[in-house]
């Protein structure tokens, strides 16, 4: 296994069906990080999204099948920890994640000692809201993993996420692909595992082109459900209690 060389950061990109708004982001990623490696994760993408990320000079992992952001994100962070990276960051292919605040996801995990850091909407920063039972169950969410991870949360759902290499190395192994699960199930993992999980204030912006893989109705049925992702997740054995030992 490679050796990681100091702060090396890598950006993973999942992205199902994005060929029009991938190349604009994979620019501004250079533009805003030009010290980081970029790594396409297509998920089963049925259009050009493959093609766009050769042309823009990434690493790509094509996955045959849909498997969900989270799926697309273990098989990042396995890239990740085979090829030695300190740092892996998801940034979505929408647009809606600004890479300008990579360097502010970076810095918080080292000046906080964290080894996840998320970067969240409702911390202060940018004029991102929601409402109704979207709003409900995210502050529902937020008051019971911010007990779990003993921190103060305030966006759980949040995918803008960076991880260390300890972090990389739990969720290379055990990271859910179900809806929510990469987050919220995430972080009871992240809890469970003893990892630092902090946050730190970012603008997040509208989608700037594609199709969403879920209506805003459908969203908010499946957030009105995650109190019950959040109940089985907290109630799931840990890899560590399946297997006799910690992670």
């Amino acid at each position: 296994m490679p050796s990681p060389q100091a702060d090396s950061l890598l950006v993973i990109v999942p992205a199902w069906n994005e060929e029009e708004t991938l190349p604009a982001v994979i620019r501004e990623i250079r533009d805003c990080a030009p010290w980081a490696d970029v790594l396409v994760v297509s998920d089963g993408s049925t259009d050009s999204t493959v093609r766009a990320a050769v042309a823009a000079g990434t690493r790509v992992l094509d996955l045959p099948l849909n498997l969900g952001v989270g799926g697309a994100m273990r098989a990042g962070y396995k890239y990740a920890l085979r090829h030695g990276y300190s740092y892996a960051v998801q940034v979505d292919a929408d647009g809606q994640h600004n890479p300008n605040d990579l360097s502010r996801l970076l810095d918080a995990a080292k000046d906080l000692g964290a080894d996840v850091v998320i970067g969240a909407r409702f911390a202060g920063r940018g004029e991102y809201s929601v409402r109704g039972p979207r709003k409900w169950s995210m502050k529902l969410l937020s008051v019971v993993l911010s007990r779990v991870n003993r921190t103060k949360l305030t966006d759980t759902t949040s995918g803008f996420k960076l991880s260390n290499r300890r972090a990389i190395s739990v969720f290379s192994a055990n990271y859910p692909a179900e809806y929510l699960g990469d987050t919220v199930e995430a972080l009871v993992i992240a809890a469970r595992s003893g990892l630092v999980v902090r946050q730190v204030g970012v603008e997040m912006r509208e989608r700037a082109g594609g199709t969403p893989s879920h209506s805003p109705l459908k969203a908010a049925v499946f957030l009105g459900r995650a109190a019950l992702a959040l109940l089985i997740a907290l109630t799931r054995p840990s890899s560590g209690d399946r297997e006799g030992h910690d992670l």
